[in-house]
């Protein structure tokens, strides 16, 4: 297939590649400028897509990394060089904020590009490592080392056609492929299509070795990517199982489709609201919304614990008789999240069976039997059970019954996310969710999982 029509479109413009360069140049002149005049032992350096030239039109944010000697304690690295972001950004009149993930950074809008400032340590290979964050100088020069100026086209093509399959993205709320990753793929096999034919025939623990390191029988992921800067490290170790297999299949739909061009383009989608209501309906089952406030945390954060919030309702309501098909979330990422489940069961019977024990066992039995009476007990194979009034016949009863604060213990809620759940929550019915527009694209994801991948 001829690409060029695809990269024309996907390529940054010169007039934005000399602008990104620009406004890097003169970032760095400042810092370093700065670090001379006041002595500090550090250097800036230009790291990621931009300084490998590996971004996609309309991405080219700047990453900044601030490299401190070895020899610096781990508080004046993070001081000093938190500082020196703020007097930049005040340099340049923009406002600075501070991200904490594993490692504090800053970052901040400078003539129209997002900029990350990070202090790290200088280190020269992965044994040297101090801070989460030292090994992306070394990233960036392995990079540009290893990939030539036609394989940066490559990754383009690979980066835009998992960023349209849903792959693309190491952040907790896709799990999918990192920058990085992609263009150790081209490095790797050369080029974007090659790439497409050797993952459709990976296997589980793929293993991916550019400097025969030996070391993939220390991990146990989907993909082995050993990060040639660390023999210790899997680059791959974010990516989650659905996304490996996503792309594996994706791979395998695009080399076998007629019309290629179309995955390097985002799916068409005409939602109609009704359409989407009666698909619901037709289904059969009962779909129930939980919205509630979100707090100011970071997105690294709160993707987590909102997953994690969402798959202890799941267990829970299973647990108790209200089997779930499938759970999942949707965030705005400012204001709000749902949590949306549909269930299989949704009205329950009026009594339930509370096993006792084994019947070998006479106290227990005598006891179980005092407590709730000869007449009300029977063997249930070879259990003593009695039979008990429900308390809860609908989900969504058991669910305000869970989302309070006496019993919002027995699920494993995201500790930022309690304290808003309890005060703020409310369950709601499909249709009322429908009216949003970014929340009828969740819904249609809902409904039709692996769009993305097949065209």
């Amino acid at each position: 297939m001829d690409y060029k029509s695809i990269l024309d479109e996907i390529k940054p413009t010169e007039e934005e590649k000399e602008k990104v360069l620009e406004v890097s140049a003169k970032l760095l002149d400042f810092l370093n400028d700065k670090c001379h005049e006041d002595n500090i032992d550090a250097e800036a350096v230009l790291v990621g897509s931009v300084a490998k030239g590996t971004y996609l039109r309309g991405k080219s944010d700047i990453d900044i990394f601030m490299a401190f000697p070895l020899t610096t304690d781990i508080k004046d690295l993070k001081q000093i060089g938190l500082n020196l972001a703020h007097q930049c950004c005040n340099a340049f009149n923009s406002i600075a904020y501070h991200q904490f993930a594993s490692h504090p950074y800053v970052t901040t809008e400078i003539d129209g590009f997002e900029i990350d400032f990070v202090p790290c340590y200088k280190i020269d290979d992965g044994s040297q490592l101090k801070s989460a964050v030292d090994r992306t100088i070394l990233h960036t020069k392995f990079v540009q080392a290893n990939l030539s100026e036609a394989q940066k086209e490559e990754v383009l093509l690979l980066k835009r056609f998992m960023d349209m399959t849903g792959t693309y993205g190491s952040e907790f709320k896709v799990g999918g492929f990192a920058g990085y990753l992609c263009e150790l793929l081209i490095i790797k096999y050369g080029s974007f299509e090659n790439t497409l034919k050797e993952a459709s025939e990976w296997k589980f623990s793929h293993v991916i070795d550019l400097k025969n390191y030996g070391t993939a029988e220390n991990f146990k992921d989907p993909l082995i990517c050993i990060d040639p800067t660390d023999k210790n490290r899997n680059v791959g170790a974010a990516l989650r199982i659905d996304k490996f297999s996503q792309f594996i299949q994706s791979a395998r739909n695009y080399l076998d489709s007629k019309n290629k061009k179309e995955y390097f383009y985002p799916l068409n989608k005409s939602l109609d609201k009704n359409i989407i209501l009666n698909e619901f309906k037709s289904r059969g089952s009962k779909v129930i919304a939980i919205k509630f406030d979100i707090p100011e945390i970071p997105l690294d954060t709160l993707h987590p614990q909102l997953k994690k919030t969402a798959d202890s309702i799941k267990r829970i309501l299973n647990k108790n008789d209200f089997l779930v098909f499938q759970v999942d979330y949707w965030t705005d990422e400012v204001n709000s999240a749902v949590i949306l489940l549909e269930l299989i069961v949704f009205k329950l019977n009026a009594i339930k069976i509370h096993q006792g024990p084994k019947i070998f066992y006479k106290q227990a039995c005598d006891n179980f039997i005092d407590k709730f009476g000869l007449e009300n007990c029977y063997v249930l194979d070879d259990f003593l059970v009695s039979n008990v009034e429900r308390e809860f016949t609908t989900p969504q009863d058991f669910i305000s019954h869970i989302l309070s604060e006496k019993f919002i213990s027995r699920i494993k809620v995201g500790k930022n996310l309690s304290e808003p759940i309890l005060n703020t929550y409310e369950i709601l019915e499909v249709e009322k969710l429908a009216n949003d527009e970014d929340i009828l694209v969740f819904l249609d994801d809902f409904l039709y999982p692996n769009q993305y991948i097949r065209r």
